[in-house]
């Protein structure tokens, strides 16, 4: 599957109802991590049906960072059953995504 890219408009059932756990990748196309991580994510996506890989771009969507407390980029969040369930900070490789998923 590949990586979704979702705003305010496609947040809620992009991700909220989703049956599936849900990872959000906060980024900005500045951001040097960000762009270090998003093959990475890219990879994952494609290995991956148990998680829904997802993207917001953090200056297209200020409303949503701000809701879930993103302070630095790159921020991913675990949603379950529309809920937060886990988070890191910091760019990680296709393995310690899949690890952070439980996969």
């Amino acid at each position: 599957m590949s990586v979704v890219k979702v705003n305010l408009n496609n947040f809620a059932q992009e991700v909220l109802k989703s049956e599936k756990p849900v990872l959000v990748d906060f980024y900005a196309d500045w951001c040097g991590p960000c762009k270090m991580m998003a093959p990475e994510m890219e990879a994952f996506a494609e290995e991956t049906d148990a998680v829904k890989v997802c993207k917001i771009d953090v200056d297209e969507a200020q409303d949503l960072a701000m809701t879930f407390g993103v302070l630095s980029i790159p921020t991913v969040i675990l949603f379950k059953d529309g809920k937060e369930t886990d988070r890191f900070v910091g760019a990680r490789e296709k393995d310690g995504i899949a690890q952070f998923c439980g996969e």
